[in-house]
């Protein structure tokens, strides 16, 4: 899995171009046709798409092209579910959200659950992320809970990232950096290549 821009054609174009790096070796990735189509909820709606399919000239592993909007086996846009954790960390219950957003009650406890469980993890990659894209950062003092210390950490590596490549949603840039795993079910995050 690779975390890329929406802009498929920009994609196609670096992909084509042999722009994009493997994941797993650093080779050159090319064309490998698509993955199954999908449906992604958004603030705006629905969202049909086929994420494009890469293989690497090196190590010939497959990889999907997944967007910076989207997480690893999430249904919902990472707007969606950043908004989610946000109104959280808040204090707001999960059936609020729920409401607010538009999602089933159980998916968003699932969520936050999540979130809570790997907050340490979270807030130990987002500081590390923060550090590398500025060095000069000073100390980041805590929020007051697991969940805020690590949303406090993706807020500033979001800073940090701004000041560095530009505006962006605070959201893809959480995308990008965990490599699309914010919320993943395996055992530890790791970083996107940015």
């Amino acid at each position: 899995m690779k975390i890329v821009g929406v802009e498929q054609s920009l994609v196609e174009a670096e992909l084509v171009g042999g722009l994009l790096s493997c994941p797993s070796c650093r080779g050159v990735l090319g064309p490998w046709g698509h993955a199954r189509e999908r449906v992604t909820r958004r603030f705006s709606g629905d969202w049909r798409w086929r994420p494009r399919r890469a293989r690497c000239r090196g190590c010939r592993g497959t990889h999907v092209l997944l967007v910076e909007v989207c997480l690893l086996r999430r249904q919902e846009e990472v707007e969606v579910i950043g908004a989610a954790v946000e109104a959280h960390v808040a204090g707001v219950g999960h059936r609020s959200i729920a409401g607010r957003l538009g999602v089933p009650a159980g998916t968003v406890r699932g969520w936050l659950r999540r979130f809570d469980q790997r907050a340490q993890e979270i807030r130990v990659l987002f500081t590390r992320c923060a550090v590398v894209l500025d060095p000069e950062l000073g100390p980041i003092v805590p929020a007051g809970s697991g969940a805020a210390d690590a949303l406090e950490a993706i807020a500033i590596a979001g800073r940090a990232w701004v000041l560095r490549f530009g505006p962006q949603p605070v959201w893809r840039i959480v995308s990008r950096l965990s490599a699309g795993g914010l919320l993943r079910n395996t055992s530890s995050l790791a970083t996107g290549a940015w």
